[in-house]
This record gives structure tokens, sequence and C-alpha cells, in this order.
């Protein structure tokens, strides 16, 4: 499917305003014509502090309390028009692009007791069902670099553990770290850190997928098949950088965080599937663009989402994006803060592109 992003600067001239007005209806979403909305947060990095590992950082605190207060009450708000306009909706859940917490990567006695810490503070926050954690609203993470990235480790085994728990999902992986569920006509697998492994290339990989590959394959084929429904997608790393060609014994490629003959089978499974989203953090920064398996900006190929860190500890702005999906549509705004969640604002920007349901 051939799509493009049409993207508002509300900063621009009346001329392009009038111009993207006319290529696409730009009017708010009302109830009736919303079909599906969810917030996707990434790098939330709850951090302990080193010489207090029972306690969390003063910072990481207030940033992680400020951003799940300020999810809780965006429903029901009205988005200003420089952003698009309209409400946000009650969300049916909230997507996390991984790095959960900070010190999940690290090994001893100490960073041990900082990672018991980070992972309460996280599952406090971060309930399953809407019920059971500070945020209001069904929570559905993958694992990050920084929560373990040999696929071991408390946030890895919480991760499993609360992947068996959740209600209402189409497919779970027999590691427990993968899985997939739907919201309306709309199909969604989380694929922890990258995705792999190529079967036939043995060279070892910097971060474990954990047979994140085999799983997407079984899924598709089981829950989505040649039906055309739409599917988003999202693991933590980032995928353009490393869609470069597979050779799979380069000695390069054990530094990479994705192997790039992974990257390839990732691209070849999903290609010939009605993929309109692939999601991911990582980077701490936000970037939307398209993909077509190599590692340049196109025009035309699976559009990718990038989200921007939204309570790091160490960095000023924090940001997360709020997705309205409908029977035509999909449209992105970004909430964003420079002062630790005590006020927030919208980006004066929409994303939007035309999607069909198969």
């Amino acid at each position: 499917m051939r799509t493009h992003w049409f993207r508002r600067d509300f900063l621009a001239s009346t001329i392009a305003l009038s111009t993207c007005a006319s290529a696409l209806k730009l009017s708010a979403f009302s109830a009736s014509d919303q079909q599906v909305a969810f917030f996707l947060v990434g790098d939330t990095h709850y951090k302990a502090e080193e010489e207090s590992p029972e306690i969390l950082n003063d910072r990481s605190r207030r940033l992680t309390t400020g951003l799940v207060e300020t999810l809780n009450k965006l429903p029901g708000t009205v988005i200003p028009d420089t952003a698009g306009g309209g409400m946000v909706a009650q969300p049916r859940g909230l997507v996390h692009a991984g790095d959960l917490i900070d010190s999940g990567d690290k090994q001893g006695a100490n960073w041990e007791k900082m990672q018991a810490t980070e992972w309460q503070a996280f599952t406090d926050d971060f309930g399953i069902s809407g019920n059971d954690g500070r945020l209001k609203f069904p929570v559905f993470e993958v694992y990050g670099n920084h929560d373990g990235p040999q696929g071991k480790g408390l946030a890895i085994e919480g991760v499993a553990t609360r992947s068996r728990k959740r209600t209402g999902i189409a497919k779970v992986s027999s590691n427990g770290l993968h899985y997939s569920w739907d919201w309306g006509q709309f199909h969604f697998v989380n694929l922890g850190i990258t995705v792999g492994q190529t079967p036939e290339v043995t060279q070892r990989r910097r971060y474990q997928p954990m047979n994140s590959l085999d799983f997407l394959i079984e899924d598709l084929r089981e829950n989505v098949g040649k039906s055309g429904r739409p599917v988003i997608l999202t693991h933590h790393i980032d995928v353009v950088r490393y869609s470069i060609p597979c050779v799979a014994d380069d000695p390069a490629n054990v530094n990479r965080e994705w192997h790039p003959c992974d990257v390839q089978s990732y691209h070849k499974t999903i290609r010939d599937y009605n993929v309109i989203g692939v999601f991911y953090g990582h980077t701490h920064t936000r970037n939307i663009l398209h993909w077509d398996g190599e590692s340049t900006r196109v025009d035309k190929g699976i559009s990718i989402f990038n989200v921007d860190n939204s309570s790091h500890f160490k960095l000023a702005q924090q940001s997360f994006f709020y997705f309205e999906l409908t029977d035509t549509e999909l449209r992105v705004r970004e909430c964003t803060s420079q002062d630790d969640w005590l006020s927030y604002e919208w980006t004066p920007q929409v994303w939007q592109q035309p999607i069909r349901l198969g």
C-alpha cells in the first residue's frame, strides 16, 4: 500500500495550510467517528539512588509521577487548534516502547537492589489492567536494553509475568516476552527489544531478541493471515540505522544493537502485511518517517513512529504520542513538557495518514 504522511505545521503560512486542508479532511475527531485511541510512551527509566538503592531518585520520582498524572487527566480535555483540535478520547490503553527502568543492564548486588526499587515503582505506577496501578488505563509494554539486554533479570521476569496476567490477549510467546492483542479491527504485536533471530545466522547478537521473529511469523499467520487487517508493531530499538545489507559473518555485527540479517528478515516478514505503524523508542528523540527495508528516508513504505523519552531523569524535554485510528485514517499528536510534567503543551503539528481495513 502506498502511504503518504500529511504533516501540518500550524506555524506555517496560510497558503501552506490551505494546500494541506484541500488534500485531506482536517476536522477534529468526534465521538461518533473515532474508533481507537491510545497513548505511546517510551524510556521512562525509573532510577534508584546508587548510594541508597531502596530509594527512587528525586527527579525520577517527580518525572514519572508527573507523567502518570498528565496521562490520567488528558481524556476529555480539549486539544488546541494548533495541534489539530478536537478532544482527547478515553484511551483503550497505553503502549510502552521499553526501557521501563534504568539499571536492568547492570550486574551486582547493589544494582539488583536498585532494579527492585525501580521495578516496584514502575509497576505501582503502570499497572496492567488500569485498575491495579496509578495509571487509569491498561498498559502494554516491551522490554528495552536498560531492562535486560540479554533477556534476563528482574524486569524481564516481571514483563513475562505481566504478559501472562493480561486479559484479552490473542497470543503470548512461550517465554512470556512477546504478545499480541486486538483493539477493534486493529492487531497489535509487542516484540521486545529487537526482532530476531534469523536461524541460519549464528553470530552472537549484542541484544538478545528472545525468539521474537518466530513469534511474529506465527502470530501474523494465525491472527492476520490474508485478511488485510491493519497491524501495529512495537519493539524498543530503532530499525532504520541497521537496515543495511545482510553480511552474516561481518565482525562489526557483534557490536551493532540490531543484527542487519535480523532486520532484513523482519522486513521480509512484514512487507506483505497491512502494517500501518511500527513503534519504538531508544533514541531519546521524536522521529516520524517511512521505511522500505533500507537505511534511507523514503516517501513511501511502512510508517515508523519513534517516540521521545517520556520521563528520563537525565534529559530536559519529555514527550509522548497520542494516536487516533478510524476506518480511514491514522492521526498522531505529540504532548511534551519542559518542566518535569508540571505543565505540558501540544506540539503544533499533526501527522495523518490514510489507512485501509483489509
